[in-house]
């Protein structure tokens, strides 16, 4: 899990709005690939949606206190599970914002997506952390310790010249920090070989040192929450998607209890559940002999029901029917299960006792009747953090769309023209801007009269990503003054240019302006495995 992936492409289609956005991607596009460590490019965002289950960042936006530009914007464009952080800086409540970055190369105008994302989220008043990855970066890249120290301290210099404040977040190095180590450690008892397989590709060639890093990054993204669980958000781009899967299922095997909804003293699957609950909705007690709906009777109702109008396969249906025949005459009632994942005996004890009103105690779950399923899960989440538990909340995401390269196509660190470094000469940065691709017509007649194409134009992006600033009315005009053909391809870099030579002027006088600072910070700024 690291924010800064390595310069990627984004190969933007043309958009139908007249907002200053841009788009995810021509319809039909190559398919979707995430890989973490490759140099994978997402040619439709739209296929996350559908393919991987992020959802779009516009429909938690109304929801988000003083929104960031680029989440207006939509540069964020999707998200997993958002809203308990968007609740949580809305009520002043605890959250935490963490992102790590892999010292690969020096920080670009692409990793500035992720330091501003980090530091928002701080000025909301939520917890946060900067990590350097360079276990990763050793392990999964090859990179010496030497050469991983010298980009590490480009990397925090530029994080704290954006505004990350150092005395009310925390900074650290992965191979430096023992509590994240030993969580490691533990989530590693969790996690097994094929699961790997399945999600990176690992084969018999892998290197142990690599799948141990995979590891480390998932304690990463739990480590904000060693000392009291709360909503946690990653920014990074949607190849890392991966990591932030794995890293909540962890979060959820980690967990002493497992809160789910059931019918009777039995257990059903989602499906069976949905089938049992829609029935036991539809059947009337009163019909029944003694005023009880029982699992009998759910039966019944089942078998005389004809499976095109269920809408289950009739392999659901067969369990679902088993499993209440075998419950016969037990009452069918709605109930909160609180299922015995790996709690200790004492916690066990501890929720018998805490939960009132009415239950039922089995050998691996209780049922507790009064009690809806969130009162149930903080309840859950109290008793395992009481009796020694982390009571870990899975993790939150949200996506940044890639910029493309500066001269059109994919941005690469192999190529200089295609991307702009944080620590570029100023006056190489405008030379850039100059010579970058754009999304204008082969003329200027032509371009006057059917506009720009905005959301093809590498230059348009550094408006809309960076050089707009907070301005959004700016970055509308730009884009507005492109389609509309009033804005000629020259000018607009000619402004640009400008703009960009600012920014790394006024950027690398702030570098400097915090040395002193990077070096109050408790982080290990030359690794002593170092040889």
């Amino acid at each position: 899990m690291t924010g800064d992936d390595p310069l990627e492409e984004s190969e933007s289609g043309e958009s139908t709005t007249a907002e200053p956005r841009t788009d995810g991607g021509a319809a039909g596009a190559d398919d979707v690939a995430l890989d973490p460590w490759g140099s994978s490019s997402v040619s439709d965002y739209r296929k996350l949606f559908e393919e991987f289950g992020i959802e779009e960042f516009d429909e938690v936006l109304e929801e988000v206190p003083n929104p960031h530009y680029l989440m207006r914007r939509g540069v964020i464009f999707g998200h997993r599970d958002y809203r308990p952080v968007a609740e949580a800086l809305q009520n002043d409540e605890p959250a935490a914002v963490l992102s790590g970055f892999m010292p690969t190369g020096d920080p670009h105008i692409g990793h500035k997506l992720v330091f501003d994302e980090i530091i928002w989220h701080q000025q909301q008043g939520a917890d946060a952390y900067g990590l350097i990855a360079d276990l990763e970066a050793n392990s999964a890249r090859g990179m010496s310790w030497e050469e991983i120290d010298e980009h590490a301290r480009d990397y925090l210099l530029s994080l704290l010249a954006l505004g990350f404040d150092p005395e009310e977040g925390e900074l650290y190095r992965q191979s430096e920090n023992r509590e994240l180590q030993d969580l490691a450690f533990e989530l590693g008892a969790d996690a097994n070989f094929s699961e790997f397989q399945a999600i990176y590709g690992f084969d018999g060639e892998t290197d142990v040192s690599h799948m141990q890093s995979v590891v480390t990054q998932m304690a990463d993204i739990l480590y904000p929450q060693l000392e009291e669980p709360k909503p946690t958000v990653i920014p990074v781009g949607p190849d890392q998607d991966p990591h932030v899967r794995l890293a909540r299922d962890l979060a959820e095997r980690m967990r002493f209890f497992k809160v789910t909804e059931a019918y009777a003293s039995f257990e059903l699957e989602d499906e069976e559940r949905a089938l049992v609950a829609a029935f036991y909705e539809r059947l009337e007690p009163e019909a029944f002999d003694d005023d009880t709906l029982r699992c009998v009777h759910v039966a019944e109702a089942l078998e005389e029901t004809p499976l095109s109008e269920l809408d289950v396969d009739a392999s659901v249906l067969d369990s679902v029917l088993t499993k209440l025949e075998e419950g016969g005459m037990e009452p069918l009632r709605p109930r909160t299960r609180f299922f015995d994942r790996r709690a200790t005996e004492e916690a066990f004890d501890a929720l018998v006792e805490t939960i009132d009103g009415e239950k039922r105690v089995y050998e691996s779950h209780v049922d507790a009747f009064e009690l809806d399923r969130g009162e149930a899960e903080e309840l859950a989440r109290e008793i395992e953090v009481d009796n020694g538990g982390y009571g870990f909340r899975p993790p939150s995401s949200i996506y940044h769309r890639f910029m493309t390269g500066l001269t059109g196509g994919k941005m690469s660190s192999s190529i200089p023209a295609s991307h702009i470094s944080l620590l570029d000469d100023p006056e190489d940065g405008y030379d850039k801007v100059k010579a970058a691709s754009t999304g204008g017509r082969e003329t200027a007649e032509e371009h006057r009269e059917k506009g720009g194409k905005a959301d093809e134009c590498p230059v348009y992006e550094l408006y809309a990503y960076l050089l707009a600033g907070d301005d959004d009315e700016f970055a509308k005009r730009v884009y507005d003054e492109c389609t509309s053909g009033e804005r000629l391809c020259g000018d607009c870099k000619e402004q640009a240019a400008q703009l960009m030579r600012e920014f790394l002027e006024e950027h690398q006088e702030k570098r400097e302006e915090v040395e002193d600072l990077l070096a109050e910070t408790d982080i290990e700024l030359e690794s002593p495995r170092r040889r």
